[in-house]
């Protein structure tokens, strides 16, 4: 049987049974907005104090925008939430993991307030560097890292380099003894724990491209070999169990699995593993389906995890470590698109959909195409007193499967010209963006109390032609 290149998505008009039928079709949805964006007197969504309109006009659509007060607040917000449930015991670091959104202003800001840095390629660690990030508080991640990353992370002193295979262990051994350096090093461990939103499932998860198995015994070996290793300094265990976690049962399987390897450790080799960082996969609400969790009762309740934990093994808690990326950026951020076409196609009978196109697409945010996401979106230019309709927010990309919002209710007399936002589009949307089709990239603009500042400028046709060297 052939499948449309839409998949499931094609042919059905209907409202997927989540998507509640809205009150107002012109409200913002509390939870799914940046802190400071609201609908100004006269109908337009502000953020930060500046009109949507006005950066369309400024700086042109598609755009993403970012609220410079919401990132950092959310920022502040899990650096003292973990700080304060770790408080009792050896305390508890906070690291931003930089793959969800990176660029010098971001890594400034982190650093300002106060977190560590998670990099995982030589090209993360380039712009925290060139921005001046302290290199004792990033970590280097990475499954497949090169000599010369490396190498880099090394000579500018990084904090910690977290390793992920027996192979990487003489890797980075070698290049320290070269330089005539230590190294710092965590070993990621895989605890065949998978966990996304309120499930966890305990099997097969040891199939995967990263860490050191707990059931297979490489982990255990890789604790006695970095112990053996002249040149490199066991700081402590890195694991890391999915992402979208709306609660804390995955860690709960996890964090025993890894202390059972630290009573282990103690046990038969006499060494004492003092940090411990359970890594992060915070889940944000992308849409109304999802009810994500506070800073303050996801460390809350992890330290009751570890702290249950260390109790039953007769261990002292360790110090901890996080890396929210997602919770952080994801809900700071909101891509402003222009519409374009809008199509009522008619499937045959009552059955249409209603195609609405913006001057963007999977170029921008392909999360939808490649994860099956699911966004929601707003009319942000002005208000509407039409009655709601479920529309489909598609790109200009030429590309069956270039879905930007799958299902949403949009006013039916949105039109061409129109300003359309997408919320929490903050991490992994610019870190994933392509040229596709010879598209340029968007730009992404801080605002913040009525100004706006350009983090990294839109790409031009000459950026695009200048690479074509042949």
């Amino acid at each position: 049987m052939r499948a449309h290149e839409a998949g499931a998505l094609h042919g059905n008009d209907a409202a997927p049974t989540w998507l509640p039928y809205p009150a107002d079709v012109n409200t913002l949805i509390d939870g799914l907005w940046s802190r400071t964006t609201a609908r100004n007197a006269e109908g337009a969504v502000e953020v930060g104090g500046v009109d949507v309109r006005r950066i369309a006009e400024e700086v042109g659509t598609p755009a993403f925008v970012l609220d410079e007060d919401d990132f950092r607040h959310r920022a502040r917000a899990f650096r003292d939430a973990f700080a304060e449930a770790f408080r009792p015991h050896r305390g508890a670091d906070v690291y931003y993991a930089g793959k969800a959104f990176l660029c010098g202003a971001v890594a400034r800001w982190v650093e300002e307030d106060g977190l560590g840095l998670d990099v995982c390629t030589g090209g993360e660690l380039a712009v925290a560097l060139r921005a001046g990030f302290p290199a004792s508080r990033i970590a280097l991640h990475g499954n497949n890292k090169s000599a010369s990353e490396i190498r880099r992370a090394l000579e500018a002193g990084v904090g910690r380099i977290v390793i992920d295979s027996l192979d990487e262990i003489d890797q980075v051994d070698e290049i320290a003894a070269r330089l005539g350096l230590r190294a710092g090093v965590m070993l990621r461990v895989t605890t065949g724990v998978e966990a996304h939103t309120h499930e966890f499932i305990a099997t097969a998860h040891e199939d995967q491209k990263f860490g050191l198995s707990l059931t297979g015994g490489s982990a255990f070996e890789a604790v006695h070999r970095v112990l053996d290793a002249p040149q490199l300094d066991l700081l402590g265990l890195h694991s890391h169990i999915g992402s979208q976690i709306f609660d804390t049962g995955g860690f709960e399987v996890a964090a025993r699995r890894v202390l059972q390897l630290v009573a282990r450790v103690r046990d038969e080799l006499g060494h004492t593993i003092d940090q411990l960082d359970l890594g992060g996969g915070f889940g944000v609400m992308y849409n109304t389906q999802h009810t994500p969790s506070t800073p303050e009762a996801l460390a809350a309740g992890i330290a009751g995890i570890v702290e249950k934990q260390c109790h039953e093994l007769e261990l002292d808690v360790p110090h901890l470590a996080f890396e929210p990326g997602r919770a952080i950026a994801g809900p700071s951020t909101q891509t402003l698109y222009s519409v374009g076409t809008v199509k009522d196609v008619r499937l045959g009978g009552p059955h249409h959909r209603v195609y609405v196109s913006v001057d963007g697409g999977m170029s921008d945010n392909v999360r939808t195409a490649l994860y099956d996401a699911d966004y929601s979106c707003l009319l942000t230019g002005r208000v509407s007193e039409a009655a709601p309709e479920v529309v489909r927010v598609v790109g200009k990309h030429c590309e069956s499967g270039d879905i930007v919002v799958k299902d949403e209710y949009l006013p039916a007399d949105v039109r061409r010209g129109d300003l359309i936002s997408v919320p929490v589009t903050g991490a992994y949307c610019y870190s994933l963006a392509s040229n596709y089709n010879h598209v340029p990239r968007p730009p992404v603009i801080a605002v913040r109390d009525g100004e706006i500042r350009t983090l990294i400028r839109r790409e031009t046709e000459e950026d695009l032609l200048g690479l074509d060297v042949g």
